[in-house]
């Protein structure tokens, strides 16, 4: 059997996924497990018919607070092959959502590339990114051309909690350069002016990055310097923001006092403040959204609801 040795994600473990699983638990078919309309992304996302999602299964981060642990840890999900994604792609394209929404892909990015690849001058409606931030710049290339917006994670900016949370020390450098990368790749963000179907003034999101970062409970300094760090390393003014407050212990199954609770008013708001100040153009949320009912259920078998 010819070796083929995955090195998709920072962590290169260098497996043959047909033979045995790496750290992201993928196989090396496609696994995907939900494709449905989806609401609750920021406005320019969602608009007012929904953003595609592509749930697949995995994950090369595996944070231990997943609000999706049976995607990223049990890897719940139907294999399905390359050609069956494109003809999955084409119907979300024709469902009326207002673009085709990858939910953490990046450890089937060479798979991905090549449904795409098949399809992407049929579709009318731009493809999504929607990752954790922990990306090789080797990967984001075969992404070109193919990709219209990057909606990554920022996560961390200490080694230390990127360890504690995520078992990678290295996160924030790839970050970095992985951020740079994007935005050098897709430039400034732009929309398609039609308020009518966005709860943005500008309309749908056509092109550009919008960064998210989850607040965690106890962890307001690291938030903070993460939004410095951004703001170091692309221009603030020509991204948006994505400041999440969802964060729920529902999910955390350890015993770490911090990840038991929910992020206070206080340490929002002064994360809040502080993304203002750097000049963050973006969508803040509301406490209300720190709840299970946002979590879409999973299953082992693909559920397609659009």
């Amino acid at each position: 059997m010819e070796s083929k040795k995955c090195e998709l994600c920072p962590r290169r473990c260098g497996v043959d996924r047909r033979v045995c699983r790496g750290f992201c638990g993928a196989p090396a078919s496609l696994r995907v497990s939900r494709i449905s309309r989806h609401m609750y992304e920021e406005p320019p996302i969602s608009g007012k018919r929904g953003s595609g999602t592509v749930f697949f299964s995995g994950c090369s981060l595996r944070c231990v607070y997943c609000q999706n642990g049976e995607l990223s840890r049990d890897c719940l999900g139907e294999d399905i092959s390359a050609d069956r994604l494109s003809e999955l792609f084409l119907q979300i394209n024709t469902s009326g959502v207002h673009n085709i929404n990858l939910v953490t892909p990046t450890h089937y990015a060479d798979l991905i590339c090549a449904s795409l690849r098949a399809v992407k001058d049929q579709l009318t409606v731009p493809v999504i990114w929607n990752g954790s931030g922990y990306e090789r710049e080797e990967t984001l290339e075969l992404l070109r051309g193919l990709v219209d917006i990057y909606m990554p994670d920022f996560k961390y900016f200490s080694p230390d909690l990127a360890v504690r949370y995520s078992g990678a020390a290295d996160y924030a450098q790839y970050a970095v350069r992985s951020l740079k990368f994007m935005y050098d790749m897709l430039g400034p963000v732009s929309f398609d002016g039609n308020s009518d179907d966005s709860g943005d003034k500008r309309g749908l999101l056509t092109r550009g990055l919008l960064v998210r970062h989850l607040v965690l409970p106890g962890c307001r300094n690291d938030s903070i310097n993460v939004l410095r760090l951004i703001a170091d390393t692309v221009p603030v003014e020509n991204i948006l923001l994505g400041l999440m407050s969802q964060y729920t212990p529902d999910f955390y199954l350890g015993d770490e006092k911090n990840l038991r609770r929910r992020v206070t008013t206080f340490e929002y708001e002064s994360v809040r403040a502080e993304a203002l100040r750097l000049g963050f153009d973006g969508y803040m949320q509301s406490p209300t959204s720190a709840t299970t009912a946002f979590t879409p259920p999973f299953t082992g078998k693909l559920t397609v609801e659009l």
